[in-house]
């Protein structure tokens, strides 16, 4: 788990028994589950309801992919990080990386792709400025033009 500092928002997610499928691993569907559960902590972390109630503007996964790395099995607690590779206009690349504390090893890397949506147009748009500079204040390597750590 050396590699949590370079997310900026991660998140605990104690695996359930339900979880596993009949192979006695925790079924692949979850781990877009856990992605998900980051994204909502990173969105809330920029108060990201603020600009949807506010301007009607807000994020839309338009994909999400996942490369299983290691089985996981119960009992076990991930660690779920999550940070944005890309900043462009209306879209937002995100990565996220899973790691087991049972096995202390990372078990699952993902990536989405976001982009923002007009709700009153019904059209994509650019990303707010004040959230945008919100990313950047939260991912300041992305306003130096610089890759994300790997």
């Amino acid at each position: 788990m050396q590699d949590l500092y370079e997310y900026p928002v991660v998140i605990e997610v104690p695996v359930a028994w339900g979880e596993m499928d009949a192979f006695q691993h925790v079924n692949n569907i979850q781990f877009f589950r856990y992605f998900e559960s980051a994204r909502v902590q990173y969105f809330d972390n920029l108060k990201i309801l603020d600009y949807m109630n506010n301007y009607a503007r807000g994020p839309i996964l338009a994909s999400t992919n996942a490369k299983f790395l290691a089985p996981v099995k119960y009992p076990d607690t991930l660690s779920v990080g999550i940070r944005s590779l890309r900043l462009e206009s209306g879209r937002i690349t995100q990565e996220y990386a899973v790691w087991s504390h049972e096995t202390s090893r990372l078990v699952a890397k993902g990536e989405s792709l976001l982009v923002f949506f007009d709700y009153k147009a019904g059209q994509p748009c650019d990303i707010p400025q004040g959230l945008a500079d919100s990313i950047l204040a939260l991912e300041p390597y992305l306003a130096a033009g610089i890759k994300a750590p790997s």
